[in-house]
């Protein structure tokens, strides 16, 4: 039977293990992290420390030598407890990523076994105002001035920047044989001068905070571009399907947790004879989240899979899919767990209210569930483009 529908044994023991340490944070500990300001670093540190962070990066750099499979494993564990880490999405699975694959020898030293540690931490600048995530409209620029490389342009909703050692940013360069501007990733430090952030104030209760960020002519050395200075467009790729397979955990994680939550309601709660889960019209709902999420969850993994196995056309379409469906699964799942409490759904002590939000985030970021259909419809099913 395929390795997507039987985890192994090794999976088996490291899910076990990011559950146990999830159960001794959960939603309690990630709910007052939010209302202090703070970023989750107990959590984000032991995690660490016990090699989680960096599953999914080579041995030889400190890394657990797995994949994405292993990554999203411990993001959707973290997540149904009710504390994902939303900079696993950036750091160690798109960042850490780019730089395993592309990265430069002295880039790979300098990065990726504190990636891997958390004891660093990166941050993911692709997002524009006007362009989006459209890598064909970002008006990031980067020109040479001697060795040396300037660095210019604006980028929206970065999470993460206040707590990261560097941004790895998406800028576009000359072609010198055609002319024409091809996506490059530079690896940006936070004291860099010209780089400044700026909050954006978000209704999404999160450790991790979001920014605007401006790059007035920063000057970096050469060596800050990644890799291969024509290799730019398939590292991007090479980063934003794990972040799809890895949102997709984030969505499953949610939704489990909140099913969770109110599976246990429905058990107890009793205002006639039985209690309200032995109600179909409550029972339903639940059940039918339960195969939503685990079908959503299957795709998760065969894109994981696919991914590490070296096949990124396939893992594209699969990415995509699983992140459409996961988000999908998600919001239904947190609108029928607060349906589900009533008013108790939407209190602070039962924490699902919360949710609804972030559920919706799933929908929209990193790429929102309409472009995925376009995908879908163009790049699988062959249909013409409207745009």
């Amino acid at each position: 039977m395929s390795s997507t529908l039987v985890e192994s044994g090794e999976l088996r023991a490291l899910r076990t293990a990011v559950a146990a340490l999830a159960a001794r944070y959960g939603r309690d500990y990630f709910g007052t992290a939010v209302r202090e300001g703070g970023h989750a670093e107990e959590l984000w540190a032991e995690a660490g420390k016990l090699g989680y962070l960096g599953v999914n990066l080579p041995e030889e750099y400190g890394g657990g030598g797995g994949g994405i499979t292993e990554l999203a494993l411990v993001l959707e564990e973290l997540g149904a407890a009710g504390c994902p880490l939303l900079m696993l999405v950036v750091s160690p699975a798109i960042c850490g990523t780019v730089i395993a694959r592309f990265g430069t020898d002295a880039q790979k030293r300098a990065w990726l076994p504190g990636l891997a540690s958390g004891g660093l931490r990166m941050a993911f600048g692709i997002t524009e105002p006007d362009a989006g995530s459209n890598s064909h409209r970002l008006t990031t620029t980067a020109r040479r001035d001697g060795s040396d490389w300037i660095l210019t342009g604006r980028k929206v909703f970065i999470s993460g920047v206040d707590t990261a050692d560097a941004t790895l940013v998406v800028g576009r360069t000359e072609d010198a044989r055609t002319g024409r501007l091809k996506p490059c990733l530079f690896i940006v430090g936070r004291d860099a001068p010209g780089f400044t952030r700026r909050p954006i104030a978000m209704e999404v209760a999160s450790p991790e905070k979001q920014f605007e960020l401006v790059l007035d002519d920063v000057r970096l050395p050469a060596d800050a571009l990644v890799g291969d200075e024509d290799t730019g467009l398939l590292q991007l790729f090479a980063g934003l399907n794990p972040e799809r397979i890895m949102t997709a955990a984030f969505a499953i994680g949610m939704a489990r947790h909140a099913l969770g939550r109110a599976v246990a309601y429905a058990r107890t709660r009793q205002v006639w004879d039985e209690p309200i889960g032995a109600h179909q019209a409550i029972a339903h709902p639940l059940a039918q989240s339960h195969i939503e999420t685990e079908l959503a969850r299957l795709m998760m993994y065969k894109a994981a899979h696919l991914y590490d196995a070296g096949d990124d056309a396939a893992a594209g379409e699969a990415a995509n899919m699983a992140k459409y469906a996961a988000a999908e699964a998600a919001v239904q799942t947190v609108d029928r767990a607060v349906h589900t409490l009533g008013g108790n759904g939407l209190t602070t002590e039962y924490g699902l209210a919360s949710l609804i939000t972030a559920a919706r985030v799933t929908r929209v970021a990193p790429v929102s569930r309409e472009m995925i259909l376009n995908y879908i419809s163009h790049q699988t099913l062959g249909l013409p483009k409207s745009y």
